[in-house]
């Protein structure tokens, strides 16, 4: 049974916030599970290494709010995020990850998550976010407003590809030797399914509609060229 706790007149009990976390190191999921044992109104009900074993555990405890992790083997934050609350719309997601890039800012942030924060966040900050979470209301980190306003102010002024990442440059310079996203994949020493975020990524950052168009594009306007030499 979950903690109960009580309203300030101590007449009416409400239940603690259930809270699951999802993130691929074994060291985070400990230092974040200890951390919410020090909070009477929070309550862990589930870990997972991954986004798809995120969804099966998600399943199974019903948390109230998930602190997910983005780049994850097997199936990344954003993806996970997307269809968890595609199926459990009652659970709201926080990206909590190391890193601040505009696309992952606005690929989780679309997907459905109601939070993103970065790993450096302060405890109070953190506990703050998830009690927000709990009650519908954003909390997001002064780089994920950044990377929100930025995409707003410069959405249609730079050509197509001008916001590519160096890691989206590198995946669509192997999409354009014709490699599918396994071989990238062992190529990079990455998983498939960070490699098929990219890709996605890529398309859209494009407006191509499949893999062909996209390479036809970047070779046209000079965004890549075939690699030379040793891998990238």
């Amino acid at each position: 049974m979950g903690k109960t706790i009580f309203t300030d007149d101590e007449a009416t009990p409400r239940p603690s916030i259930r809270v699951m976390v999802v993130d691929d190191h074994a060291v985070v999921r400990g230092g974040l599970t200890t951390f919410l044992l020090a909070y009477d109104d929070l309550e862990l009900v589930g870990e997972a290494a991954n986004g798809l074993e995120a969804l099966t555990v998600a399943e199974r405890c019903q948390p109230d709010v998930v602190l997910m992790d983005l780049m994850m083997p097997e199936m990344d934050g954003a993806t996970a995020t997307r269809l968890l609350r595609e199926k459990h719309p009652n659970i709201q997601v926080i990206a909590l990850t190391s890193f601040k890039e505009d696309d992952l800012v606005q690929g989780v942030l679309s997907a459905g998550a109601i939070g993103y924060l970065l790993k450096n966040v302060s405890a109070d900050e953190l506990v703050s976010a998830i009690r927000s979470a709990r009650a519908g209301r954003p909390t997001l980190a002064p780089e994920a407003t950044r990377a929100l306003i930025h995409s707003a102010t410069h959405t249609r002024q730079q050509p197509l590809g001008y916001d590519l990442t160096e890691r989206e440059r590198d995946v669509l310079a192997l999409m354009v030797t014709g490699m599918n996203n396994s071989e990238i994949a062992d190529k990079l020493v990455v998983s498939r399914s960070t490699i098929k975020y990219h890709v996605s990524n890529i398309l859209s950052k494009l407006q191509a509609t499949t893999r062909t168009e996209a390479v036809a594009y970047a070779l046209q306007q000079n965004l890549v060229t075939y690699p030379k030499g040793p891998a990238l």
